[in-house]
């Protein structure tokens, strides 16, 4: 079955994972034994391993009420457990935003669900991730699938409050009553979810692999929940829409569709896929194979057309009939629900292409620094042979001669002292440049920007107040993006400067540090902007509790828009640290091979017996270097080896930016 396919296909990435961090750390290893490490690098080095190591694939499950969408996960993921593990029976659907995954930091199974009542806080659900104070956990008995599958329930659980307490969560209005007939007394309680987020951790082979489940409740959900669309779905690597065959695409589909989750994929609609789930129900016995067949073929298409995305990434399925055909092993039944092709699309494209992208990063940063290290290992080789063919040369030199290179060789490190006080003058102006950035990256002077902007919309949630605050916000954003990209440019023009009169003097081979960019930062905010722009404008909004709804979009817009800076400051910190580094580093070889020079040749001109000694040293230095250049080469070609079944397809560009 496919199902093994995806299986292998994670199982083939989590041992690459593995294999890469283990090599990593190596290098780490070997840098401090071979002294060519700094604390910046083994930081970095270390960090790359914690990214390996807790990398995850996500795939978001999102669709109306009713539409199958958690028996398809059953059906994907789970039908090893011979029974529904989530809860999707009839009238029994998901109540609110699900995450399955394994948590390798507690390893342990459980349960954590959010209660509802935190909607009244001004804290986003990211920022309520990291405290557990505020979950309620039950522990999941992964011996007895009855038992778990009891305790998993729990995502279903609603319960009645009165109609201002759901007023005050932002869950009810009037709109809820429109159905009543005339004179119908209006109702004292309302019912609502009893959570607002679970987080399920278990130990299932695919989540232990790094695959991450997010199970997404109807178009209220989203409209109620604006993190999920913020951050959530735009931070997966795929994201599966699905529909009820026998309706096809519905006026609510269409909503969910176009407010919620196509606008958070960008351009081309990358990793979006539509599963046109229930073909059971056209299963018509009065028609032929053949008639059923073009039935589905012509909802596809229609679909297809209504989405906008290309057919190919439409399939059509039955989730119940394939989830039965895995428990009772029955190979006809399983191919009819034609579940297998959606999963062999699962493993054969969103696995390689977020390998690739994972890949990608780790040469990157590991790539580079193995590439700074061979640099200088290769410079030593030729310092070393230079040095014995001089040596060589001195067999039959005078004591003048050997007096005039001594001199000669003076001279070159008083050159070198007067360069390196115009090297440390030139490094205090970096210094200078480099604090201009990290203090417009500041999170201090972020949150003054984000009060700033929510005074602006204090007592005014309407639409007007919003777009006021928004216009505040992104306004003060965009400042700041040019402004650290106007800095680092002249940072950048600061060190060329250092660097090019480095290398005129007579520095070592001509080096270029990276450039740093705040492009994909400018990017992110601009699809936060028009995000932000499009729930504004949406009819959930007008149509909601506004006051609470409009609230909490602005918090999970902050929460988002922290974490952008946060990275941009992280990253635009670690370039400020490493941009000097390799000319740090030509610095010290070069004057490490003057003083080099200066002591082989003061033992030279000392006696004549001492040259066979140095000459045979140096040889064995060479020898060494040698060795060691070969050590890295072979870390190199691991970290740059194919990835397991080299053939990611060019399809999610958009894994880029969130890998």
């Amino acid at each position: 079955m496919e199902e093994d396919r995806f299986k292998q296909q994670m199982r083939a990435f989590d041992h690459w994972k593995a294999d890469t961090a283990r090599t990593i750390q190596s290098f780490m290893d070997w840098l401090d034994s071979q002294q060519l490490g700094t604390p910046e690098m083994g930081l970095r080095l270390y960090n790359t391993i914690e990214t390996l190591r807790s990398d995850r694939l996500t795939i978001a499950f999102v669709a109306e009420f009713s539409r199958g969408k958690t028996e398809l996960i059953n059906a994907i993921f789970f039908a090893d457990y011979k029974r529904r593990l989530l809860p999707s029976d009839a009238g029994r659907t998901t109540m609110c935003p699900t995450e399955l995954f394994y948590d390798t930091v507690e390893d342990d199974a459980y349960i954590r669900l959010l209660p509802i009542e935190t909607r009244q806080e001004d804290i986003s659900i990211a920022d309520l991730k990291r405290d557990l104070s505020r979950w309620t956990t039950f522990p999941l008995n992964v011996n007895s699938p009855e038992s778990m599958a009891e305790t998993l329930q729990q995502v279903v659980k609603v319960k009645h409050v009165p109609i201002a307490e759901a007023q005050r969560l932002g869950l009810y209005n009037e709109d809820m009553n429109a159905s009543m007939n005339a004179g119908d007394k209006a109702p004292d309680t309302a019912e609502i979810p009893q959570w607002r987020h679970a987080l399920i951790s278990f130990p299932h082979p695919l989540l232990q692999q790094g695959l991450v489940i997010l199970d997404t409740p109807g178009l209220n959900a989203l409209g109620n929940e604006p993190e999920l669309t913020l951050n959530m779905l735009p931070s997966a690597q795929a994201v599966l829409f699905v529909l009820a065959a026998d309706t096809g695409v519905t006026r609510s589909d269409l909503d969910m569709w176009q407010n919620h989750i196509k606008g958070c994929r960008g351009e081309g609609n990358n990793g979006l896929v539509a599963a046109l789930n229930k073909i059971d129900t056209l299963w018509d016995e009065i028609k032929n194979p053949a008639e059923v067949d073009a039935t589905i073929e012509s909802q596809l298409r229609e679909t297809a057309r209504m989405l906008g995305i290309d057919p190919g990434n439409v399939f059509p399925v039955s989730a119940q009939k394939a989830l039965l055909a895995k428990i009772r092993q029955d190979h006809d039944l399983l191919e009819r629900s034609r579940l297998p092709k959606l999963e062999s699309f699962l493993s054969d494209n969103i696995v390689p292409a977020k390998q690739s992208i994972v890949r990608d990063n780790i040469v990157g940063i590991a790539g580079a620094m193995l590439g700074d290290v061979r640099n200088t290992l290769e410079s030593r080789v030729n310092n070393t042979k230079q040095q014995i063919e001089g040596l060589q040369g001195l067999e039959n030199t005078n004591a003048d001669v050997l007096q005039h290179l001594v001199r000669k060789t003076r001279e070159k490190q008083a050159a070198f002292n007067k360069k390196m006080e115009h090297f440390q003058s030139s490094r205090r102006v970096l210094a200078q440049q480099a604090k201009i950035i990290m203090d417009a990256l500041s999170l201090p002077v972020f949150d003054n920007m984000m009060a700033t902007a929510r005074k602006d919309m204090e007592g005014s949630w309407s639409t007007g107040g919003l777009k006021k605050g928004m216009q505040t916000f992104f306004d003060n954003m965009r400042d700041t993006m040019q402004i650290v990209s106007r800095q680092a440019d002249q940072t950048y023009i600061v060190i060329q400067t250092i660097y090019n009169k480095f290398h005129e003097d007579g520095g070592p081979s001509h080096v270029m540090p990276k450039m740093f960019s705040v492009k994909k930062y400018s990017e992110d905010f601009e699809k936060l902007y028009w995000e932000a722009e499009k729930f504004r404008n949406s009819p959930v909004t007008t149509m909601t509790e506004q006051s609470f709804v409009v609230k909490k979009f602005f918090i999970s817009l902050g929460s988002h828009a922290r974490y952008i800076i946060s990275k941009a400051s992280q990253e635009a910190d670690t370039w400020l640290k490493e941009i000097m580094h390799p000319l740090v580093k030509q610095v010290n070889e070069s004057k490490l091979q003057l003083e080099q020079q200066m002591e082989t040749l003061n033992k030279v001109n000392e006696s004549k017996d001492n040259l066979q000694g140095k000459l045979k040293e140096l040889e064995m230095q060479n020898t060494a270097l040698e060795a060691q250049l070969a050590a890295l080469a072979e870390m190199d070609q691991t970290i740059r080896a194919p990835l397991p079944g080299d053939s990611a397809p060019a399809m999610p560009e958009r894994l880029s930016s969130v890998a």
